[in-house]
Order: C-alpha cells, then structure tokens, then sequence
C-alpha cells in the first residue's frame, strides 16, 4: 500500500468525536473492514492482546504464548487444538502459516511447514480457520507468525481486509524490517491489527528504538543468536536483555526461542510479561504422529496435558 493511502487515516485536529468516528468509519469502508461498535463483542480486534496483558498483570502473572504450524498435521487436528488450547491455559495464540523457504525456522518447525503445504495449507485457509475459531471464542489473542512472501501473493490490501474481518489480532512477519513499514505494517497498524517486532541478542542500543518505534502489541524478544528449537540462553542473559528494552518501551515484552520445559517457563516468567513456547510444542505434535504422518487417536489428550503444566508455570510468580 502507498502512502497515499495511508493517509485516508489522517484525522485532522479539532474534529469533534463523531466526526473523528466518522473518519474512522470511512477509512475502514476503503480498505473493505467492517467497523465495529464498542460494546458489540467482549474484546475489540486489535484490543484483545492488550486486554489480556492488562488483565495477568494485575495478577502479578505472565501470558503463556503458544506458537503451532497450521495444517500440522492437518487443517482438522489445528482446528481441534484451537477448541482446547485456551482451556488448557493458554493466554495468546501464535498461528505459524507455512512457507516453502523460511529463515529462522530450525528443522523441528520446518518438517512442520513440510507437512503443512504437503496439505496444501494457504492462507485462506488459516484465515477461515481464524474466522471459525472467532465463532466460540472472542476472547483469546490470535496472531498470524510466517513470511511476506504469501501475504504478498495473496495481496496486502485483501489480506489485512481479510485478517481483519477474520478476528486476528496481530502480525509477526519475520522478513520485514522497520526501514518497509510503509509495505505492510502501517497499513495494518490503521486497520486496528497489531504489529509485532522482533528485538534479538543482536539488537543494539541504536538500532532497539528503530525497532520499537512503530510496535505494538508486545514485543518478542528472540533470546537467542540463530533459528528455533536448536538452543536455550540462560537467564541471566534474558534478565540483562529485556530490563534493556523495558527502559525503551512500555509495552509488554514476551520472551521467546529455546524454551522447552516447564521450569524455562517459569524462570522467564519471572523477568517477562510473556513466555513463547513454539519447537517444543510442535515437536510433540511430530512424535504424536504415526508412520504415515497421521495424528494418533492420544495426541489431542497429550498436548492438553503438556500445556498444562507450562500454565501453572507460567502463572507461578
């Protein structure tokens, strides 16, 4: 999307409420979103992660957040687990939609990227999946993990249309640096879907406000140097890191990358607002898997009890 049109967003000042509403309303209408009154449902798309933060906050705990592969092993297994998932304890809902060549994937989520497009998942159907999962549920974060290749292909005014209309929350695009904002995230930003950045071991003091500067939601801290599931970094590193970036934001910040047990949830859950549990949990997934790649008939029952219990982690403070 052009600047052009971001600027249909600009409000001028000393418009009264309803003609700021009104604006408001006209923008979303060019982009094809629906507005949505307050009061309509529980929780604003866009609002829900800040809620959800607000709310462990106030008792004194972090989020737990979970990062799956849709259609891993299939579209009915992924949709399965979003119906359990939060009442296993789960606070926000990271959907990893698959891509042919990613780059910070370690071989765990790759297989599963593997699986995922050997099923032909797109990002329609990560999107209906989306819109059925908002059907019960209005109340859990979802945010959209993967590459900008497909959002690309499937076109970036529809796709925040789309998402939007969907009931996600937030993005996390790997590949897109702060220096394209204009490219995706600004645009998204407008149509009331967060924006989530990545800050890394790496991220340097000049470089950490660049980052920052157009974030919102939460802001993931890769705690290690490299791709998933293949390290852990101890939690002295961790603390140092994110006191760092809590000087420069007030946003809540989530730790990720390398967390396996309960006890690395806990830890973490300590010196965060949020812990991201991602390879450990689709590892599970891939060994809950039969010869032919098919979900063994425990596999649901698994995953509910291994969630479980980095819950009750998570929330010990």
């Amino acid at each position: 999307m052009d600047n052009s049109k971001i600027k249909l967003f600009s409000v001028k000042k000393g418009l009264s409420r309803e003609q700021r509403l009104e604006t408001y309303k006209k923008a979303l209408l060019a982009l094809g979103l629906k507005f949505v009154p307050e009061g309509k449902t529980n929780a604003q798309n866009g609002g829900r992660i800040e809620l959800t933060f607000k709310k462990l906050k106030s008792r004194g705990q972090s989020a737990l957040i979970l990062f799956l592969t849709v259609g891993d092993p299939s579209i009915k297994i992924t949709s399965k687990l979003l119906e359990v998932i939060p009442k296993a304890g789960v606070d926000i809902i990271e959907l990893g939609f698959p891509f042919s060549d990613p780059m910070a994937d370690g071989p765990i989520i790759q297989r599963a990227s593997e699986r995922s497009l050997k099923n032909k998942t797109n990002l329609k159907k990560v999107l209906l999946l989306v819109k059925k999962f908002r059907k019960h549920n209005q109340n859990t974060p979802i945010v959209l993990m993967g590459y900008y290749n497909p959002i690309y292909i499937y076109g970036r005014r529809k796709f925040i249309r789309d998402a939007k209309n969907s009931g996600v929350d937030g993005l996390i695009v790997v590949d897109l640096p702060p220096e394209a904002d204009n490219e995706l995230c600004l645009p998204a930003i407008q149509a009331g879907i967060n924006f989530i950045r990545l800050a890394t071991p790496t991220t340097d003091e000049k470089r950490l406000p660049v980052v920052l500067k157009n974030t919102n939601g939460f802001v993931y801290f890769v705690s290690i140097s490299g791709i998933t599931g293949t390290k852990s970094a101890k939690i002295e590193s961790i603390k140092s890191h994110v006191r760092k970036i809590r000087a420069k934001t007030n946003l809540p910040i989530a730790v990720g990358f390398g967390v396996k047990t309960a006890k690395q949830v806990r830890e973490i859950a300590k010196v965060s607002d949020g812990v991201v549990v991602g390879s450990s949990f689709v590892s599970l997934i891939e060994r809950n898997l039969n010869k032919n790649g098919h979900a063994k008939s425990d596999l649901v029952k698994n995953c509910i009890n291994f969630l479980q219990k980095l819950s009750k982690a998570a929330k010990e403070k």
